[in-house]
C-alpha cells in the first residue's frame, strides 16, 4: 500500500517563546504549497526592515526571524495603534527528504519567499528490473518440464 509523505506535515508545531499569545502567531501569516521538485513558503513581513530578516535551518527546525521597529516620532499623539513591533520568530519542524542545504530566499514587497527543494534522495524514480540471460520465459518451458497426470 502506498502512502503520500509531506515533509511539512509537523512543519508548524513549534514556535517561538511567544507562541502561546495567538495574536503573536498572526504576525507572520504563510502559505506553503508544492510545485515540480520544490516547496515554496511565502511569509507576510509588512514594514520589516530586510536588514533584520535572519532565515536558519539547523537539524530539522527551520527558523525565520525578523524586526519591526517602532516608529519614535516624539510630538506623536497615538490614536491607534494595532500594528505589532519588536522581534518576531517562526520555528518550523520540516521532515526528512528536503535538500535543506540549497534554501533560497528572497524579500520583496513585505513578502518573504523560501524555496525549498525536495533532495534527490526523495524523488520518485523507476528501478529497471534486469532478467537473466538465456532464462525461460513463464509458460514457455520445454516440454520435458511438463507432466500429464491423468486419472
Amino acid at each position: 500500500m502506498a502512502t503520500y509523505w509531506d515533509p511539512f506535515q509537523e512543519m508548524d508545531r513549534l514556535f517561538s517563546s511567544f507562541a502561546s499569545n495567538a495574536r503573536q502567531s498572526g504576525a507572520m501569516p504563510m502559505d506553503l504549497f508544492r510545485t515540480g521538485d520544490h516547496y515554496v513558503l511565502s511569509m507576510d513581513l509588512p514594514g520589516v526592515d530586510p536588514g533584520t530578516i535572519d532565515v536558519s535551518v539547523e537539524d530539522r527546525t527551520l527558523t525565520v526571524r525578523a524586526e519591526r521597529t517602532q516608529r519614535s516620532d516624539a510630538d506623536a499623539q497615538w490614536l491607534v495603534r494595532e500594528r505589532s513591533t519588536g522581534t518576531f520568530a517562526r520555528q518550523l519542524t520540516v521532515g526528512r527528504g528536503l535538500a535543506l542545504d540549497r534554501i533560497s530566499a528572497s524579500y520583496a514587497d513585505g513578502v518573504l519567499s523560501l524555496t525549498i527543494p525536495v533532495s534527490e534522495d526523495a524523488k520518485p524514480r523507476k528501478i529497471e528490473v534486469a532478467h537473466a540471460a538465456g532464462s525461460t520465459p513463464i509458460g514457455q518451458g520445454s516440454s520435458e518440464s511438463h507432466q500429464t497426470i491423468e486419472s
